[in-house]
């Protein structure tokens, strides 16, 4: 079993060298197929090994045949477990959805969008699977270099400035992330996640191993979009094409965030101010991303604009997750992070349906454009009762088991949960209404002031092509959680810091039937503000408008500006390290 291993980063990387050789001789819709068949044998070599590690136990696979020897490692190698496993499968399957959407989305470009494609599978699929700490700052890069040629795709203006915001703010977090491996290496002379863990359990509180996980966090809260860090991904999420988009929100961050709990729980769990900051910093970022995010999405009226804020809130509700350090919190962020990338992937293709069949994605230029593909409208409301916390399938069973999380507070969490999932719920709602039964008035003071792009894409792709990745998304988001739970039962227990057990949510049944009554009564409300009294419009616009001003005063779009968070926000981790 262990000979599939390497081919999980092998099959992608051999067929994008073999596309970017022959992309000139072949017809497009070859490239094509072979983008997709190569996405679908990684994803479904990655669920094998996923299976069979549940069934047998973890694998490690040492590349070039270079084993430990006693108290030395000086070999690279990839640690195969059910997560790991599964979450590479779920970014394969996902690229592969993709690849069907874009299908004659980039005929004149000769593969070169496929061959880049392929590059980001691997990266992505191989941080998720690497044990060695150098190796994933490697495939940290790789990810990185990939994602900027695709937001700056189109070379145009626009395009170049969300990519340039990007290459600035995730190259700074590269730079980071490798001066934490630095003074890891320098401390325990290894970079194997076990053997670092042996050897910051032997030094205790050491201010060079706690500095190593101020940097290496924060390098991957920039990928994972965390606030202070997370102004870049709607600048990005923008200007992209609609199939990066896709991939960028259902994926790319969320291996940010996958990565960040590796470190936590794998390398770091015996570490006492890394596991004291996580419990407390990551709970304070995760209720602050979450409310920013949502706020910020309920502001937007360019559709993947109001997605990427979307992300960015759920986002931080996975993080509350991560920051309970238990196996309920964990399973419940593995499985939130699944089904946030099905729905979410979804409601961006849908955004590029409407980019590829009407004239661009404004929700107020689309009020009631949307009539002729009402099955795409279905779809998104749909979508988006699914984010709003419907209580039906995975992402429902990741909202519960976060929910559950008894130590940091369960009302709190719970608070904080619903307001993200309510607020993002009825924002993508509102959309739908508007673009696809033209409800609701021309726009609100706050859509007023966002920013939006004109933009077009290919359309002369089928209605059907475009909206059949769309739906299987949505269908797998709907698979019962009860089977994710047996999942992520095995799964959580392959951590050293989690201890193995049933997870069962313990929230309260009737709190998902509140979020999504909150989705369609806050979505209803703005549709139908005209109804409303006078005074009352001048009130509520009196207590939100200051709320809105502060939250968007935040997002200037300078990059500057971006980097000066950053500098705060890496300056405020060390003050929390330094007196946990």
């Amino acid at each position: 079993m262990t000979a599939l291993v390497p081919l999980t980063i092998a099959v992608p990387l051999a067929v994008a060298a073999l596309l970017i050789a022959i992309a000139h001789f072949i017809p497009p819709r070859l490239a094509d197929a072979a983008a997709l068949l190569a996405a679908l044998a990684s994803a479904a070599i990655c669920a094998v090994l996923a299976i069979h590690t549940m069934q047998h136990g973890a694998l490690t696979y040492w590349f070039g045949g270079w084993m430990p020897r006693p108290g030395v490692v000086l070999g690279i190698g990839f640690g195969i477990d059910p997560a790991s496993a599964g979450f590479a499968a779920f970014i394969g399957l996902l690229i592969a959805a993709t690849s069907v959407f874009a299908w004659g989305f980039f005929d004149e470009v000769h593969a070169h969008f496929h061959v880049i494609m392929l590059l980001f599978l691997a990266a992505m699929v191989g941080f998720c699977l690497t044990r060695d700490l150098f190796n994933l700052f490697v495939w940290f890069e790789v990810m990185s270099v990939a994602a900027y040629a695709l937001t700056a795709y189109r070379l145009e203006r626009p395009s170049l400035a969300g990519a340039l915001n990007f290459v600035v703010v995730n190259s700074i977090a590269s730079f980071m992330m490798l001066g934490g491996v630095a003074l890891l290496y320098a401390r325990a002379s290894t970079l194997d996640f076990e053997a670092l863990r042996e050897a910051i359990a032997r030094a205790g509180d050491d201010p060079v191993t706690t500095g190593a996980f101020c940097l290496l966090a924060a390098a991957l809260m920039v990928k994972a979009a965390i606030f202070p860090f997370h102004f870049w991904l709607s600048d990005a999420h923008a200007v992209a094409p609609s199939p990066v988009s896709v991939i960028f929100s259902a994926a790319m961050v969320g291996v940010g965030l996958f990565g960040l709990a590796k470190l936590t729980l794998d390398v770091f769990p015996n570490a006492t101010a890394p596991q004291s900051f996580a419990q407390g910093g990551f709970a304070a970022l995760g209720g602050l991303t979450a409310v920013i995010g949502a706020t910020m999405c309920w502001m937007q009226r360019h559709l993947k604009r109001m997605l990427a804020f979307s992300t960015i809130s759920h986002l931080g509700i996975m993080l509350l997750g991560l920051a309970s350090l238990s196996a309920t919190g964990f399973g419940g962020m593995l499985a939130y992070l699944v089904g946030h990338g099905l729905v979410k992937g979804a409601l961006f293709m849908l955004a590029g349906i409407l980019l590829a069949t009407q004239p661009g994605a404004d929700e107020i230029t689309l009020r009631g454009r949307g009539r002729d593909i009402f099955p795409a409208g279905i779809a998104m409301a749909v979508g988006a009762l699914l984010l709003g916390g419907l209580p039906w399938g995975i992402l429902d069973a990741g909202t519960q088991l976060i929910g559950a999380t008894s130590s940091l507070g369960v009302a709190w969490i719970e608070g904080t949960v619903l307001f993200g999932t309510a607020v993002t719920g009825a924002t993508v709602l509102r959309a739908a209404l508007r673009i696809f039964l033209d409800l609701g008035p021309t726009a609100n003071p706050e859509e007023e002031q966002s920013p939006t792009e004109e933009e077009a894409e290919v359309a002369d792709r089928p209605l059907w092509l475009m909206l059949a990745p769309c739906v299987f998304l949505l269908a797998l988001a709907l698979i019962p959680g009860e089977a994710a739970r047996r999942f992520l039962t095995v799964a959580v227990g392959f951590y050293p810091k989690l201890a193995p057990g049933d997870l069962a949510a313990s929230g309260a049944e009737w709190l998902p039937w509140l979020s999504v009554f909150l989705v369609v009564a806050l979505a209803l409300s703005e549709l139908l503000r005209d109804r409303f009294p006078t005074r009352v419009l001048v009130a509520r616009d009196a207590l939100l408008r200051p709320i809105f001003f502060g939250v968007r005063s935040l997002h200037t779009g300078l990059v500057g500006d971006y980097v000066v968070w950053l500098m705060l926000g890496i300056a405020g981790f060390a003050c929390a390290l330094a007196v946990v």
